[in-house]
């Protein structure tokens, strides 16, 4: 005899299979941002193998993260530009102004004023580019905001006049020699935090990963939420700090070119031979490092502030917002002020690359920011966007870029692949929310 469902009394009933979706909504993980890391994948070793097996080294690696910072730092902001059902077309022209007024400070102004040895000039022209990235962002959000022009309008304006105003300071020639402290922010093999320093990052950051998630299970049960299975936790930590670790060690893979190595033993008094067989270990570069910190100040306001939550409000229903108390205005200039700052980061960025700044530094920054903010699963509806995904969207954008480029692909076909890329994840963005919307 059988009971209901069929199975003997005695019998245990068969326990269920979990699948991969089940599994992944028992870690909690994010499926677009899982979804963007296996193309990833897949787009790095497609050009591996295209390339019979000379992409994938810590070298090119290397070259193609302190790329992807300038683009990656901006669409930190354009996140939130975005949600808040805004733009801003600008942000190229005013990294192009910026790290114009770093060449010329650094070149000339200060120099002028009797600051040329002051091992300080550097920090003072970095301080007075983050002011003028808030000035001209408070200036474009006030317009916005108060007086009502559109964010489309406003930010065109900006790409046009900022771009002008680079030719005016500059005479329509290249600015050079920047202080050599600020050209470490460039990422060479200099401008990196060496072997030892990038171990220690990476050990840091895996106890900071489980202790986020201590932290997070505890609060979860203080406040009587539901809890992730243990297992998940512990897949969670252990994946992350295999990857931090991963990364950590592939990064240390890469050395100092000879004459770099040949130049420091000289200097520290350390044989090495003829020719030089010393190994330096690169590490991980300062604009990575500087891109790493940007993405968790950005994660924090965006997550655990007041204006965080007030800027995802607004993005989903403006009228609402403002009915529940939210200073829509205030928050808008804010929002504007962030991506000034963020832009003079990475104007230094692109300075300090190039040691100086020239006529088109910057330009056509605002597109791919735009790019990798959608690519990375930003929403142009509003409401919608994670500052993770955005920074693997531009990731992403970079490494077809610089895979192309690695082939010898033409600058015009690495566009076209670009434009179909943002299309195809403007449109599956549509499809989803279409869906969604009719479930």
């Amino acid at each position: 005899m059988t009971d209901i469902a069929g199975t003997a009394p005695d019998q245990a009933p068969a326990a269920p299979r979990m699948s991969l979706r089940g599994a992944l909504a028992a870690t909690e993980i994010d499926v677009r941002l899982f979804g963007m890391l296996i193309a990833l994948g897949v787009i790095l070793l497609g050009f591996q193998v295209a390339s019979g097996g000379t992409f994938l080294r810590p070298t090119n690696m290397t070259t193609l993260a302190v790329q992807a910072v300038g683009v990656a730092i901006l669409a930190t902001g354009m996140v939130l530009v975005i949600v808040a059902r805004n733009i801003d077309l600008s942000v190229g022209s005013l990294v192009g102004i910026i790290a114009m007024t770093y060449a010329l400070l650094m070149a000339d102004w200060l120099p002028a004023l009797g600051f040329a040895d002051s091992p300080f000039r550097w920090l003072i022209a970095l301080g007075i580019g983050i002011v003028l990235g808030v000035l001209v962002g408070a200036l474009q959000g006030f317009i916005i905001a108060y007086i009502g022009v559109p964010s489309f309008i406003v930010t065109l304006g900006g790409l046009l006049a900022f771009r002008g105003v680079v030719w005016v300071l500059s005479q329509g020639a290249a600015v050079s020699g920047l202080d050599p402290s600020f050209q470490l922010l460039g990422g060479t093999a200099e401008g990196s935090i060496g072997g030892d320093a990038t171990w220690a990052l990476a050990i840091i950051s895996c106890v900071a990963i489980i202790g986020i998630l201590v932290y997070n299970r505890r609060q979860r049960r203080r406040f009587g939420f539901p809890l992730r299975p243990m297992w998940a936790e512990v897949f969670l930590g252990a994946v992350g700090c295999l990857v931090v670790l991963g990364l950590a060690a592939f990064a240390n893979g890469n050395h100092w070119p000879p004459g770099a190595a040949a130049r420091y033993a000289q200097e520290h008094g350390i044989p090495c031979g003829t020719p030089c067989d010393l190994k330096i270990s690169v590490g991980f570069p300062w604009p990575v490092v500087i891109l790493i910190g940007v993405t968790l100040a950005v994660t924090f306001l965006a997550t655990r502030r007041r204006f965080g939550r007030y800027v995802y409000a607004y993005g989903g229903n403006p009228e609402a917002a403002e009915l529940a108390g939210i200073n829509t205005r205030w928050t808008l200039v804010k929002i504007y002020i962030l991506m000034g700052i963020l832009c003079a980061i990475s104007a230094a960025i692109a300075a300090a690359r190039l040691n100086g700044a020239t006529l088109d530094i910057g330009q056509s920054y605002e597109l791919y920011v735009i790019a990798a903010a959608v690519v990375g699963g930003t929403s142009f509806a509003g409401g919608i966007g994670t500052i993770p995904g955005a920074v693997l969207g531009a990731v992403v954008m970079a490494s077809l870029a610089y895979g192309l480029s690695f082939m010898g692909v033409n600058s015009s076909i690495q566009n076209i692949v670009a434009g179909i890329v943002l299309v195809l994840a403007v449109g599956f963005d549509t499809y989803n929310r279409r869906r969604g919307g009719g479930s």
